[in-house]
């Protein structure tokens, strides 16, 4: 053997521990952005599983600031970045991402999971797909309106329950309330309002017992846009209509619970979203399932949260079966 083949077989022989130990790579496809809580939160319950034993990558999608009329070619900023990383798995998280990317996905054989799907996979095209599966979201908006009832100091009369107009808010109304935007639930009649502008937000804010509400519920409000066409940042908007309310304020997500935000609720965590698909990704790759044969699953059943600095302000006291169970944020 001449000096330079033994030179390439040690080469070769110090890189074979480097493949060997070449982990999976999943890339993440987020309809949100990072700075969104709930994406922060089902991205921890990603890692929790997945964060030793393979390699992450993301990309956002940024469809809570950006117009729609921007969303398409996101998606195929996304799909570029599927070709160019060429990942082992992809998941998709949350509906847009589904809706853009979910279709040309059914065309390949890469394994696909989603996750925070509210809409019914059929809409996607992908719901009998042999690569793809995931983790269905369903809001909890009964049985949070029904919970609430219980432990107001005057059970509610009416309730409002804001929305932006974004994809997930019109799907939750599609699919909770059959498109309808006045129901009654628990002996409570709900008003639903998909809003697009921060100026009719806040309008409604601001008349809430003039028009003989007894409670508020904030659903999703990430995509409002002010007098300017300006995307009005998700923070913002819960401070403010939080400390404008005149009657109590509830919430349908983790995110939207805390000090300065809404009192609390029976609400979905995003953590569990992720921690469930992460599940599903490591059990696809190191079982070699058909991803159609493990699903879909839907998320819990959700989780008591609550502010103590807003049951106080609103002299709220919870009864013992919800207090011995509740998780408090403050």
């Amino acid at each position: 053997m001449t000096k330079l083949s033994r030179l390439f077989t040690i080469s070769l022989l110090l890189l074979l521990p480097l493949v060997a130990m070449a982990k999976p790579h999943i890339l993440v496809i987020e309809s949100y952005h990072q700075e969104y809580a709930w994406d922060q939160s089902y991205i921890k319950g990603l890692e929790s599983v997945l964060a030793d034993d393979y390699q992450l990558s993301y990309f956002q999608m940024d469809t809570k600031r950006i117009p729609s009329s921007r969303h398409r070619s996101r998606g195929e900023m996304a799909w570029q970045r599927y070709l160019d990383l060429k990942p082992d798995l992809v998941i998709l998280g949350d509906d847009n991402a589904l809706k853009y990317l979910g279709p040309r996905f059914a065309k390949t054989k890469l394994p696909v999971v989603y996750l925070g799907i509210n809409n019914n996979p059929r809409s996607y095209h992908v719901h009998q797909r042999k690569n793809i599966t995931g983790v269905l979201e369903r809001p909890l908006i009964k049985r949070t309106v029904a919970t609430v009832s219980t432990f107001m100091n005057e059970p509610p009369k009416r309730m409002l329950i804001l929305f932006d107009d974004s994809t997930t808010s019109k799907t939750v109304l599609k699919e909770t309330f059959g498109g309808n935007t006045q129901v009654n639930v628990s002996g409570i009649k709900l008003e639903l309002r998909l809003m697009s502008s921060w100026s009719e937000w806040q309008d409604s804010i601001n008349h809430l017992e003039e028009e003989g509400f007894d409670a508020v519920v904030f659903g999703l409000y990430h995509t409002l846009r002010d007098d300017k066409n300006k995307h009005v940042p998700a923070e913002q908007v819960i401070a403010w209509s939080a400390k404008n309310t005149s009657v109590p304020p509830f919430g349908f997500w983790d995110f939207s619970i805390g000090k300065d935000k809404a009192i609390g609720g029976l609400v979905l965590f995003g953590f569990e979203q992720g921690r469930l698909a992460a599940e599903l990704a490591h059990t696809i790759l190191t079982t070699n399932v058909v991803p159609h044969s493990l699903g879909p699953k839907t998320g819990e059943k959700g989780r008591y949260l609550f502010s103590r600095s807003q049951l106080e302000r609103y002299n709220i006291t919870l009864p013992d079966s919800i207090n011995s169970k509740a998780i408090f944020i403050d």
